[in-house]
């Protein structure tokens, strides 16, 4: 028997929860009891892995394009990309076709090349680069648009190195989804009794959140008059019955169900569940309502309007107190720069035996001064931008990124758009007067954040698995590639001119938020309203509080709230921040009533729960939208060679 096959067949049980000691001892349990006989002998990083991650990447980073110029949203591809791989590779193994299956750890490189592929390359087209068409009245050429989305990506995905060690090894943030495709992976690929129970767990999950999202979303593809039958259509006129239609269109303190949010609340945990549900009913059932009432904020516009001023005081005080939490544990970041001499050294690493598998400080210090020379070229080339302003927004991007990575790691969301308007009112105050400066360089670090934070928790779920770091780093790096050529390509075909969106074709919100902030952002910080600039200075002062007060009684770090659950609150819907309760409260139920079932299932349900809906909501938008897409895409190709 092959060695890998071997390694893979012991009993593994997936250790979620974390380890103890100082940072030396927790990574060296890690090291001895989870990456000996795994990421040391199970095959990973193989050509099949790479190519199956691109190909399914490719495919889902159309529906990505589609789905967040229609909406402003986009899904994470992950999940999805292990379920489909397994299934597909499963079937070609029965068949005939393939020699063998994919370990366990090759299905964990493939998901993060196809994250890669699928997800960070293609999130700043629907964003930033729609706004500058929105702003300009025509887009960038295509060579040009593959040269900027090729470095922003490759920025993100290098910045995560120095990240890695401190938030996932010392630190060992949640990052829900990667615990969630761990899970999903662990189910797939098990080979005992318990095994096969969760998986059968995970299975039921998500076949009834698959049905749950059909029909919350979905019967209206079956016949319109099915419409007023849909869960979200019952649930809006339950909401505009009970709390009146005008509550219902201009706050969003309304009920909303998406089992997803539960499922990721019951992983995250309850205190980051209840720091946000506080903060989002002190922001959106109070402060919103008076701020409308007092005629400051607009009573309508709905959400998209009223978050414009909400944004300010969460940014604030998630940026402060990652920064000052940053500065705080300044000598476990040390230790991610600690072999920065050793690398120059002839005879490798040194003692450490994780040296030999994290990815090196080299490939960070490589890759952030080319991508400073080509980005601050292309920013000085194509919008005229000086290179001591495209510096500061690189110098910006690794700031920001800490605090969007660990946002992520602490709630499952990462603040693009939030930690964009931050470098938007920077830049508008150093040097105001150009909206596409402001804009870009806000690109520069929303993409770094986007990639930083995928690669984590992509990493994250190859370090519960116990796959080589280095390895996977090196499958997420190749997804660049091809998701660079497929997003760019897709997005000029969708997006040929200016007129195509913010119509009812594309209303395009997140690039109609960005462009918005720019224009104001370009005339300098004095414009801003005096109620942002208090939310600015009240949200930097809890942040810095609820950084300070874990160090001043760390016996009660428990019961302190999260920072990024309060800051976050204030960015997005308060249902989100209700349903992540509620799947906290669920969680923290079945912890103490069954500890026994809850140890084996409630990571395997939530799992499901979350793969489930996400496949649906995928293949819900190719039934509404496939057709559509490939006749557009097909006469715009015609058009281009006749």
């Amino acid at each position: 028997m092959p060695p890998e096959a071997g390694a893979e067949k012991k009993e593994f049980k997936l250790r979620v929860e974390p380890y103890q000691g100082t940072p030396e001892e927790i990574e060296r349990q890690w090291f001895e009891q989870v990456y000996k006989g795994r990421g040391d002998s199970v095959k990973q990083l193989t050509w099949r892995a790479v190519i199956m991650g691109s190909v399914l990447g490719g495919v889902l980073s159309l529906t990505n394009l589609y789905i967040g110029l229609k909406s402003g949203w986009g899904f994470g591809v992950a999940i999805t990309a292990c379920i489909l791989s397994y299934a597909i590779w499963s079937a070609l193994h029965g068949i005939g076709l393939a020699k063998t299956k994919m370990t366990i750890l090759e299905n964990n490189c493939m998901q993060s090349t196809a994250s890669a592929a699928g997800y960070s390359t293609g999130t700043t087209l629907v964003s930033a680069f729609a706004a500058f068409i929105l702003i300009t009245g025509q887009p960038l050429p295509i060579g040009l648009t593959m040269a900027w989305v090729f470095c922003l990506a490759v920025l993100g995905v290098t910045m995560a190195i120095p990240m890695k060690r401190q938030m996932i090894n010392v630190e060992q943030l949640r990052f829900p989804s990667g615990v969630a495709a761990a899970e999903t992976l662990q189910a797939l690929h098990s080979h005992g009794a318990k095994g096969m129970r969760a998986a059968k767990a995970l299975g039921i999950a998500g076949g009834a959140a698959a049905v749950s999202q059909f029909l919350t979303d979905g019967l209206h593809l079956i016949s319109a008059h099915l419409e007023k039958f849909q869960l979200g259509e019952l649930i809006r006129r339950a909401n505009e019955f009970v709390l009146g239609k005008s509550w219902s269109d201009n706050t969003t303190v309304v009920f909303f169900w998406d089992p997803i949010f539960i499922a990721a609340g019951a992983i995250t945990g309850m205190r980051v569940c209840l720091s946000m549900l506080v903060s989002g009913t002190i922001c959106w059932a109070i402060y919103v309502p008076l701020m409308q009432g007092a005629g400051i904020v607009p009573a309508t516009g709905g959400y998209k309007a009223v978050v414009q001023w909400t944004l300010w005081g969460g940014t604030a005080c998630m940026v402060s107190s990652g920064l000052l939490n940053f500065l705080l544990q300044w000598k476990t970041s040390l230790r991610a720069f600690t072999n920065l001499g050793k690398m120059f050294k002839k005879g490798g690493q040194g003692s450490d035996p994780l040296d030999a598998i994290e990815a090196p400080m080299s490939w960070f210090l490589i890759a952030q001064v080319v991508t400073l020379i080509a980005i601050g070229y292309l920013a000085h080339k194509t919008f005229n931008m000086p290179y001591w302003l495209a510096g500061l927004a690189l110098v910006m991007s690794f700031i920001l990124a800490l605090v969007a990575c660990r946002v992520t790691g602490e709630t499952d969301t990462t603040p693009v758009g939030a930690m964009g308007q931050i470098t938007q009112l920077t830049i508008g105050a150093i040097h105001p007067g150009s909206a596409t400066t402001t804009l870009m360089s806000a690109n520069v670090v929303s993409s770094a954040a986007i990639s930083s934070a995928d690669l984590l928790t992509d990493l994250k779920s190859g370090y519960l698995l116990g796959a080589n770091p280095r390895k996977q780093f090196i499958a997420q790096f190749s997804g660049i590639f091809i998701g660079t050529v497929i997003s760019v390509l897709a997005f000029s075909v969708m997006v040929p001119r200016a007129e195509v969106l913010a119509s009812d074709q594309f209303p395009a919100p997140a690039a109609q938020n960005w462009r918005a902030v720019s224009l104001a952002m370009s005339k300098g910080i004095g414009d801003l309203h005096p109620v942002k600039k208090w939310s600015i200075g009240i949200g930097t002062g809890v942040g810095i509080l609820l950084a300070l007060l874990p160090v001043i009684f760390p016996k009660k770090q428990k019961y302190i709230p999260s920072a990024a659950g309060v800051g976050l609150a204030w960015t997005f819907h308060w249902y989100y921040s209700f349903l992540f309760f509620v799947g906290a409260l669920v969680g923290a139920v079945w912890d103490k009533k069954s500890p026994a079932d809850s140890e084996e299932f409630k990571y395997p349900v939530a799992s499901g729960i979350i793969a489930g809906g996400s496949l649906m909501g995928v293949f819900l938008i190719f039934w509404e939208n496939g057709p559509t897409m490939a006749r557009q895409i097909a006469e715009q190709i015609r058009g281009l060679f006749l």
